[in-house]
């Protein structure tokens, strides 16, 4: 799957690849997550690079659900792939309006992204509290019959989350979303960049949670962290995994997805020979 926020919502996805690369590659398409009102987000600089890493300050940028019903769904839907789309909310009452808004679209599914603040709870992330984590998913529950996912975040009681989605009867959970990060952009005057941290530094990292989080649960794992060739995806899987998002790779080289799927096969091949 092209995890969410890293190709952004398919305007240019096909100066890149072509619909027959997308529907014979690409198992999903996470769109970058979608609030209920436009988001500008946060102005620049939003990205820097690391070691082995990128710290990225978007801010959540979108253009509502109802621009992203109007302009940019009936474009993904062409491609013929299964869209899923990853939702944030400032409350559950927002998650459940834009399930509703979705309903009657033709998509896969939904990924709940539970990275998000809940201002109900003081600006407490959704992820940070297990009992609305509990709420979140047995409301969206209750009008979402098709895929449901819930993203984590990799910071706070994230293997009491996991077995919450599982007891809510989420159909996944996508382990992780990006780790806490900061750097300093000038020293004097001290200039810095707070946001979420992504790429190859954070894999093993994001690997051992896989591992942990799939023998405690029985839904599926989709690992998520780090994954910039075929033996990348190869480990997530042999550690639990079911499936495997690629996000940063993505703005390396936005043909990487066809790299890691012929390495991958290759490892297989290989494996199985």
């Amino acid at each position: 799957m092209l995890a969410s926020g890293t190709w952004g919502l398919g305007e240019n996805l096909n100066k890149f690849l072509t619909p027959k690369e997308i529907r014979e590659n690409i198992g999903a398409l996470v769109s970058k997550g979608i609030s209920i009102n436009p988001k500008e987000g946060n102005p620049p600089p939003r990205l820097f690079e690391t070691p082995s890493g990128l710290i990225n300050s978007i801010g959540l940028e979108n253009p509502g659900i109802k621009e992203f019903k109007k302009t940019y769904l009936p474009k993904l839907k062409s491609y013929k792939v299964p869209i899923i789309v990853n939702l944030h909310g400032e409350k559950i009452e927002d998650f459940i309006e834009l399930a509703e808004e979705l309903k009657e679209e033709k998509i896969a599914g939904l990924e709940l992204n539970i990275s998000c603040p809940n201002v109900k709870k003081g600006g407490l992330a959704f992820s940070s509290d297990p009992k609305t984590v509990l709420e979140l998913v047995k409301e969206m529950r209750k009008i979402w019959g098709n895929f449901l996912a819930v993203k984590l975040s990799p910071m706070g009681p994230v293997y009491e989350i996991a077995k919450i989605c599982e007891k809510a009867e989420a159909d996944a959970i996508v382990v992780a979303n990006t780790y806490p990060a900061l750097a300093v952009l000038n020293i004097k005057p001290l200039k810095i960049l707070q946001g979420g941290l992504s790429g190859p530094a954070i894999k093993p990292l994001t690997l051992r949670l896989v591992y942990e989080i799939s023998k405690k649960i029985k839904i599926p794992v989709i690992g998520c962290g780090g994954i910039i060739s075929g033996k990348d995806a190869l480990e997530y899987l042999l550690c639990g995994a079911k499936a495997f998002q690629i996000g940063t790779a993505n703005l390396i080289d936005p043909r990487s997805a066809l790299k890691i799927i012929k390495e991958l096969k290759d490892l297989k091949n290989g494996l199985c020979s």
